[in-house]
């Protein structure tokens, strides 16, 4: 008898796509904007230059650390649930047991089904079937904070230093010019990949993301042009 394979779904990779996206996205977007920003007010191109890398450094290390903290509150949270769970289930297993059955229960499943899922789920690891299926853990949600910061703050400097190398080899006058449409079109590219991957539309895709960044670099540049102008 041939056997079947477990069929994957592409919402498996749904949330490391959408924190590599969004890394990537916020590198390419924050530090064109910044130097947009400098490159308006009229900066030197080495205090240009400055400025982006330091944003980049900057950036990245925003990036790994907020992600950190709040994926290791996550895995706090996790790991508390958890132990509350543990201990219900050595003070009253049978109380559990009526729980998960109710769960099935609400789900769709006859009562005498209900309590004989539960009843083998628990005989075969009873934490984490309550974990599944009372609180919602899986192996994809489970918490890594390591290895949610490293990857945030490798996607944020990969997108971070595309601008960046144009803004060093761009001479001063294409300076502004090469930095928009280079951001503009990996944006773009990252906005279709991003929907194609997740299954969406990569026309929407790429669209949402060029216009949202192209405003914020273009705000970010217009404030720069007006406090240049000032000083």
């Amino acid at each position: 008898m041939q056997r079947h394979k477990l069929e994957r779904h592409k919402l498996d990779g749904l949330l490391w796509l959408r924190a590599g996206v969004l890394g990537a996205n916020d590198g390419i977007v924050s530090v064109s904007s910044l130097i947009l920003g400098v490159a308006a007010g009229h900066a030197t191109h080495s205090n240009i230059i400055l400025s982006g890398a330091a944003g980049l450094m900057a950036g990245a290390m925003s990036m790994a650390i907020g992600e950190y903290v709040s994926v290791h509150s996550q895995a706090d949270g996790e790991a508390a649930a958890l132990d509350q769970e543990r201990t219900e289930l050595a003070a009253d297993p049978d109380g559990e047991h009526r729980e998960l059955t109710e769960i099935y229960v609400r789900r769709g499943l006859e009562l005498g089904l209900a309590k004989q899922v539960a009843e083998q789920l628990m005989a075969h690891d009873a934490l984490a079937a309550h974990a599944r299926d009372e609180l919602g853990f899986s192996a994809l949600s489970v918490a890594r904070p390591i290895q949610a910061a490293s990857a945030s703050a490798a996607s944020f400097v990969t997108g971070a230093a595309i601008p960046l190398l144009v803004a060093a080899f761009a001479s001063s006058p294409y300076l502004i010019p090469l930095t928009v449409c280079t951001s503009l079109l990996c944006l773009i590219v990252l906005g279709a990949l991003s929907a194609a991957v997740a299954g969406a539309d990569m026309k929407i895709g790429a669209l949402r993301m060029a216009a949202w960044s192209a405003v914020a670099m273009g705000v970010t540049a217009g404030v720069g042009s007006l406090i240049g102008s000032m000083a």
